[in-house]
């Protein structure tokens, strides 16, 4: 996947956890949709490491720990494609 492929398969499977987690906050008791909610969170978090090992921080302000210092020698957002 290049940059632009995998920044957008990262928003789909956030979007994905975003409603899983509305979903659930509605029907707690769905085992289903709570293992969806597990494997699609754990998917975005290696999407987010694979996107972050290649082309450096998403966020900044400590959330994204394997790229400490980095953040200021990365694209600035207005250069990101």
């Amino acid at each position: 996947m290049d940059r632009c492929e995998l920044m957008n398969r990262i928003s789909e499977v956030e979007f994905v956890c975003v409603e899983l987690n509305l979903y659930l906050d509605t029907h707690p008791g769905d085992t289903a949709a709570r293992n969806d909610y597990y494997s699609y969170s754990t998917l975005l978090r290696e999407l987010i490491t694979q996107y972050e090992a290649e082309y450096g921080p998403l966020m900044g302000f400590g959330n994204s720990p394997t790229n400490v210092g980095c953040w200021v020698c990365s694209d600035w957002p207005w250069e990101k494609n």
